[in-house]
């Protein structure tokens, strides 16, 4: 009896990770290839202002690749001008000022975005493309690179105080001082107490910079205090997260819609009318379908812009890549993934290639594949080896129709190595 007992529970949890793991296939949609695309010919509809590019996975060759391939095409195709990146807005100016300026290296530039999965030779690649674009770009031409991420506080805050040094130099010195614990590396290490009194502090800079508007802008520039304003609400943002860690995930992706709506705003006025936004998929996807139940920035994009928000996601069938496991220690990891989605595309040769939505549904098969909700890829920057037997866990459920606008496939993805 003990033997049948044990025999049922082996066989019962053999059929629990099946299931999980999402045992059983769709058949591939004869033709397929018809409703497909290289990512060169990527084309948006005219009325679009902001396109999400969602990440399947951080720690791959192929998705930090496609950052610069799907940036390429909409410059050709679309006239974008704009690169938005999940990552610090203070640090990316850094990004900014080298491929305009050239100050410092494109390694250098990367590193000041404090991010370990953008650490890589990839991302290096592509902020060195940008800079030698403008190297030889008309102005009208030139490529401009934002975060809109508000997770650090070094580089935000050297923008505000940099600025007072131009407007009100004993402000600045008055900042200097308050501001002096709010810095990337002793951030974590901050008491509740300290945290409301930044806040406070925050605010404090916040209404002189709104009170002393007209005065600052003489002594400056609109679009540097523009850029001083943005700095002083990051780090407010930053702030506000660790006094809402309950929220921290729902507020987070709030913010990331806000910062990126000022960029469009700020870019728009400029003559920049299209803006290309990188993210995890997670964040890019219309619909908040993770499993923490928090609205997701591309919800509140698509809420703002309706059909003027374009979200591409991504996909894998097998995927190598790197993250953090429990103790923050980065390993590489190898995923074999497939959905119904997935499967339909199964015959298709090429390695990595995008699919339209609107064109895929011309097919009554793809259509019907298109609206059901299936398992898509979601692997973040934190990983533990036993994940991989359990779907829910790399994965979120969604219906692709309604997440996405089209969606890029990688058949084999590969791991990036992380630069220290």
């Amino acid at each position: 009896m003990v033997l049948v007992k044990r025999s049922f529970l082996l066989i019962s949890t053999i059929f629990l990770v099946f299931v999980l793991a999402g045992w059983g296939k769709v058949e591939a949609v004869k033709d397929a290839s018809k409703y497909t695309s290289a990512v060169e010919n990527i084309d948006i509809p005219n009325d679009v202002k902001v396109i999400g590019f969602g990440e399947a996975t951080h720690g791959n060759v192929e998705f930090q690749t496609l950052k610069k391939d799907v940036f390429q095409a909409l410059i050709k195709n679309e006239n974008v001008r704009v690169f938005v990146l999940e990552g610090d807005f203070g640090g990316a100016q850094q990004i900014n000022q080298f491929i305009l300026n050239g100050t410092g290296t494109a390694e250098e530039a990367v590193k000041a975005l404090d991010y370990g999965i953008y650490k890589t030779e990839q991302m290096i690649e592509f902020v060195q493309w940008m800079h030698d674009y403008n190297m030889t770009a008309n102005e009208k031409d030139k490529i401009y690179f934002y975060g809109n991420d508000m997770q650090r506080y070094d580089y935000s805050k050297k923008g505000l105080l940099d600025y007072y040094d131009v407007v009100n130099s004993e402000g600045a010195k008055q900042y200097k001082a308050q501001l002096k614990d709010a810095t990337n590396k002793t951030m974590r290490d901050l008491s509740s107490s300290q945290l409301e009194e930044l806040d406070k502090n925050m605010d404090a800079i916040i209404k002189d910079l709104q009170t002393n508007k007209d005065s600052y802008e003489k002594k400056s520039s609109k679009e540097a205090y523009l850029f001083a304003a943005q700095y002083a609400q990051i780090m407010k943002q930053r702030t506000q997260l660790f006094l809402s860690d309950s929220n921290y995930a729902n507020l987070r992706d709030e913010y990331l819609a806000n910062n990126l709506q000022w960029i469009v705003d700020f870019e728009g006025a400029r003559g920049h009318d299209k803006v290309l936004m990188s993210a995890h998929n997670g964040h890019i996807e219309k619909t908040s379908a993770n499993l923490a139940g928090y609205k997701s920035m591309g919800q509140h994009l698509d809420e703002v812009y309706k059909d003027a928000y374009f979200a591409i996601g991504t996909d894998f069938v097998k995927n190598t890549f790197q993250a953090q496991n429990d103790s923050g220690v980065r390993k590489e990891y190898t995923i074999k993934h497939r959905n119904a989605l997935i499967d339909a595309f199964s015959e298709v040769k090429e390695n990595i290639f995008y699919v339209d939505f609107k064109k895929a549904n011309e097919s009554p098969d793809l259509a019907n594949i298109l609206a059901k909700k299936q398992r898509m890829g979601n692997i973040g920057d934190d990983f533990s080896v036993w994940y991989k037997f359990m779907k829910m866990l790399y994965t979120i459920n969604m219906t692709p129709a309604e997440a996405y606008d089209g969606i890029i496939i990688v058949q084999k993805a590969t791991s990036t190595k992380v630069i220290e």
